[in-house]
C-alpha cells in the first residue's frame, strides 16, 4: 500500500441498460487509505463531457482526448494530496469524473493552470459541498460485486 496516496485500490463495474443493451463503465475507488479523512476534502467537483455516439461509448479519438484531460489533471490532484479522483463513469454519451478536493474554487484555479495553452475541452464543471462524500459512498456501497 502506498501510504502517501489517498486511494488504496480501484475497481471497475459495468451497468447495462435493459432497454437498449448499452453499457456504462464505472471506474471507482474501492478502498481508501485507512489514514485518509474524507472531511479533509469537503468539496465535490464533477467534470462532465457529453459526446455523440451510436453505441453510447466515445469514439477512439474522443476517448484518447478524455484520457489526455484526466492525465493533465493528475498532477493537481496528487500535489500535496489536494484532491482525490473518486469515480469515473463512461457511457450513454456521457463521461463524468467525480473529484473531491480541499477547495472547489482552488481546484478550478489549478485546473485552469494545468490546461493553460491547450485547446478547450467540451466540459461542464459542477461543484458542491459534500464533506461526508455521500454521493461517492452511496455509489460505492450500492455496487454489487460478482464472483464472491
Amino acid at each position: 500500500m502506498d501510504d502517501i496516496r489517498n486511494v488504496r485500490t480501484w475497481a471497475t463495474a459495468i451497468s447495462t441498460n435493459a432497454g437498449n443493451g448499452r453499457k456504462i463503465i464505472f471506474r471507482y475507488v474501492k478502498d481508501l487509505n485507512p489514514a485518509f479523512e474524507l472531511a479533509s476534502q469537503p468539496d465535490r467537483i464533477i467534470i462532465v463531457w457529453r459526446y455523440e455516439s451510436d453505441t453510447g461509448q466515445p469514439r477512439t479519438e474522443e476517448h484518447q482526448r478524455m484520457n489526455f484531460l484526466e492525465d493533465a489533471l493528475e498532477p493537481i490532484v496528487d500535489a500535496g494530496r489536494f484532491a482525490t479522483l473518486a469515480l469515473v463513469s463512461t457511457g450513454e454519451c456521457l463521461r463524468e469524473w467525480t473529484y473531491y478536493a480541499r477547495s472547489g474554487d482552488e481546484f478550478l484555479d489549478r485546473l485552469n493552470v494545468a490546461l493553460a495553452g491547450m485547446s478547450a475541452f467540451p466540459v461542464e464543471i459542477h461543484t458542491a459541498s459534500d464533506p461526508t462524500w455521500s454521493m461517492y459512498l452511496q455509489f460505492r456501497d450500492g455496487v454489487k460485486e460478482t464472483g464472491e
